[in-house]
């Protein structure tokens, strides 16, 4: 599917037609088929209303997220503490860690300058980390995304903020990439220039099966390729509220949706 955006020259569409694929859209137009049918057919038409709603009603559930991350997307588990000392020992080795962008704010006026979104930020937090507690050299990758006109790239933004905010300056910066498959490809290509062998992976669990398996690619067995997932916190919420609609569920259902959306077409 990737491959049609690339051959049509369409790939700047690619967050529109993403956009339109993911609830709410499709479930309002279904709603809306269902209300027309009622006229001719009013048992067919109320019957598709109600799967639309009930539909609208489990996209917006932290229940559904759980569900879709742990069997649709499997998600890996984090790097345990034992794995983390035994990193720390292979610290002079061929190894980096590589932290993929989520998404940047093109200007936070109380900063007065371009910032990272949440998901970028938490990225960036956790291969900081990362690198304090192994010893490992850190980079990042992320330029200005398809769904963004002008900004300054993601990159760029990171890295002025581990030097001054963590106080821990990125090692590598990879700036040209718009989405998953490019950031695999072109710091699959930065880090081998650097005699990198092995690369940490660094993302949100539920972005990581997708970027592992784009950056597997773009090694082609010359690289180890780890995953370091983060944002895997279990949920404390009562079991009852994980089925009641909610701006998080809606967003995190979204973000596994998407993902879904993206390994399907190659992205």
């Amino acid at each position: 599917m990737n491959d049609l955006f690339v051959l049509f020259a369409a790939e700047s569409w690619k967050p529109v037609l993403t956009a339109l694929l993911l609830p709410p859209v499709p479930l309002i137009v279904l709603m809306l088929i269902g209300a027309r049918v009622i006229l001719p057919r009013r048992g067919l038409g109320w019957l598709i209303v109600l799967i639309s709603a009930a539909l609208m009603w489990l996209s917006a559930c932290t229940g559904v997220a759980h569900l879709l991350g742990r069997f649709a997307l499997h998600v890996p588990p984090p790097l345990s503490a034992d794995r983390i000392k035994e990193l720390k020992t292979q610290a002079k080795g061929p190894i980096a860690i590589m932290v993929l962008g989520g998404g940047t704010e093109p200007f936070a006026p109380e900063y007065g300058v371009g910032s990272l979104t949440h998901y970028s930020l938490e990225r960036l937090r956790y291969g900081l980390w990362l690198s304090r507690e192994t010893g490992l050299s850190t980079g990042f990758s992320g330029g200005v995304g398809w769904a963004q006109t002008e900004s300054t790239p993601e990159a760029r933004i990171a890295s002025q903020i581990a030097a001054k905010e963590f106080g821990q300056p990125l090692k590598w910066i990879e700036e040209e990439s718009r989405d998953t498959r490019e950031n695999a490809g072109r710091s699959v290509a930065l880090l081998r220039r650097a005699g990198i062998k092995h690369i940490l992976l660094v993302t949100n669990g539920w972005h990581m099966p997708r970027a592992l398996a784009a950056f597997e690619r773009a090694a082609a067995g010359e690289m180890r390729i780890e995953a370091a997932p983060m944002g895997l916190a279990q949920n404390t919420m009562r079991p009852a509220l994980e089925w009641i609609p909610s701006t998080s569920g809606f967003g995190d259902v979204r973000a596994m949706l998407r993902e879904l959306a993206g390994r399907s077409a190659g992205s």
